[in-house]
């Protein structure tokens, strides 16, 4: 029991101190992570460089494979983009082995107080992010010498000796207890932990951490596919191809065991199991890549044969947004800005399909337009709650102020589709009652719509590239709208005065022209979330 709790013990602490590592990593990392979307290209390299940045960044391949399902479900990220970044995933993850298999145990401790030091005594936020990663860096190599201190003894026990000397006949069973073992912790990098703290007492040899490594790639598959389920057709595709890239991978291997071993022992020291194994880890990755890499649009072909089949995805609520998502804020607010920018072209349409209706007298389309304004009310409500969910604990505070500017911008956007709905209620007025309205008025109309959706539209792209520039450029359409609709409505007013038009149509004139000037002003408010004025 000794032996079981000591060991136990220290896995716990190897795996807190990588969640640790994580959360200040990505503290530190600031918006880089979500920026990665943007960043992305179709371009496969990029894809794999990405991944293995991504992975490196959050210590855990199993949460980049989560987000590249996800993704890839809400239609961020293409089958084919996928697959590269997963494959860089699978590099990624080899760093927290290649730092743990080096002998640090001397340094454990003043590692320890380090980042004790940075994270409790600094008042530069980035600091204590830098102190958190040493801190858990240096919990992270504790937990690794407990457990190799804890399996000391078992170099005293034959029936353990024993089953370790058939691992290393039995490749195949070595792979298997690789996939069970990293099926249980949800952690590759805790199974290659354990396999480098055996080393270290000599208790395996690398003929037998060579297999058990091979099938911890594909015990961490099981992540991608629990993630799939209930996802549409590409995010399946994309966890197969997940499981498919490592199980290829592992057979060639296997067939090739030992021109892979000659390799590994060639390009680490002789003596030193637990440097041979991080290395035949991170060279496994490297090569399967490698391999793949060059063929990924054959392989791709391959994965749509495997899982056939084609959906029509029609949006009938959130398309980005992912629970999954919000332990990472950074990403979280990456999906909410998508899904709020998919939201105001939706409003944006509205307004469009309003004023159409408006000039067409086409009740087809205001219904149309009332049918996009639910959509809208159940958009607002659901980012709102995705947003108020995302936690600000992990936040670094550019992030923080974007979390709050992105809940204003939500209203205002809401806001907008409801004056498309009072615009669409002004039509059937005018449609109902037969009022007419002078081609002069109708061209004022147009135009000031023009205007009006040009400070909207640009708003929003300011909002969704962060841009100042254009924030600034429709802080001067908004004035624009102001005074045209002001010039609009006094001529207006003139023109009812002397009799030149119909009552009723004024009426409806004058409140189309004061819905579309609010538009601009819910504009301008969004502006403002990106000149940081809110």
């Amino acid at each position: 029991m000794e032996i079981f709790f000591g060991f136990a013990g220290g896995l716990a602490i190897f795996i807190y101190a990588m969640q640790s590592m994580a959360d200040g990593l990505q503290k530190t990392a600031g918006d880089k992570v979500r920026r990665v979307l943007e960043v992305l290209t179709g371009v496969p390299v990029v894809g794999v460089l990405m991944g293995a940045f991504v992975t490196s960044t959050i210590q855990s391949s199993s949460a980049t494979t989560v987000m590249v399902i996800s993704f890839v479900n809400a239609g961020l990220m293409t089958l084919k983009q996928s697959v590269s970044v997963l494959m860089g995933a699978n590099i990624g993850t080899t760093i927290t082995a290649q730092l743990i298999s080096f002998k640090l145990s001397h340094y454990i401790f003043p590692i320890i107080f380090i980042g004790f030091l940075l994270n409790f005594l600094s008042k530069k936020k980035r600091m204590k992010y830098i102190g958190q990663v040493i801190f858990g860096f240096g919990l992270l190599l504790l937990g690794l010498s407990l457990m190799q201190e804890a399996m000391s003894p078992l170099k005293d026990y034959p029936q353990f000796i024993s089953a370790i000397q058939q691992l290393s006949k039995y490749p195949i069973l070595g792979v298997f207890v690789g996939i069970v073992t990293t099926a249980l912790v949800q952690s590759s990098s805790a199974t290659i932990a354990i396999l480098i703290a055996l080393a270290a007492q000599g208790l395996i040899p690398i003929e037998a951490a060579i297999p058990i490594l091979l099938g911890d790639n594909i015990g961490t598959c099981i992540t991608a596919l629990l993630a799939s389920i209930g996802a549409n057709l590409s995010a399946k595709r994309a966890a197969a191809a997940h499981i498919i890239f490592n199980v290829a991978g592992t057979i060639i291997v296997l067939i090739l065991l030992p021109v892979f071993m000659k390799f590994v022992l060639l390009v680490s020291p002789p003596d030193d199991v637990a440097r041979q194994i991080a290395n035949a880890h991170t060279s496994f990755n490297i090569f399967n890549t490698l391999l793949f890499l060059p063929l990924i649009s054959v392989f791709v072909r391959l994965i749509i044969r495997i899982v056939p089949g084609s959906e029509e995805i029609k949006p009938t609520g959130p398309v980005y947004l992912d629970d999954r998502m919000l332990k990472t804020p950074g990403l979280a607010l990456a999906l909410a800005t998508k899904e709020i920018i998919r939201m105001a072209n939706l409003a944006k349409d509205n307004v469009n399909m309003a004023m159409e209706g408006f000039f067409k007298e086409d009740n087809k389309i205001l219904d149309e337009v009332m049918r996009n304004e639910d959509i809208i009310d159940e958009l607002e409500k659901e980012i709102t709650r995705y947003l108020s969910k995302t936690s600000q604990k992990g936040m670094t505070s550019t992030s923080s102020k974007r979390h709050t500017g992105l809940l204003h911008a939500v209203n205002d956007i809401e806001r907008v589709g409801d004056h498309a709905e009072n615009i669409a209620q002004l039509a059937r007025i005018k449609i109902n009652e037969r009022l007419p309205i002078s081609e002069f008025a109708l061209e004022e109309l147009e135009k000031m719509k023009i205007l009006s959706l040009e400070a909207y539209t640009t708003s929003i792209s300011a909002l969704e590239d962060d841009n100042i520039t254009l924030a600034d450029r429709v802080v001067e359409l908004e004035n624009e709208v102001d005074i045209m609709e002001k010039t609009l409505r006094k001529s207006h007013i003139r023109r009812l005065n002397s009799g030149k038009c119909h009552a009723g149509s004024g009426v409806v004139f004058l409140d189309i022209i004061s819905n579309l000037e609010r538009v601009s002003d819910h504009s301008h408010n969004i502006a403002e979330v990106v000149l940081g004025e809110l």
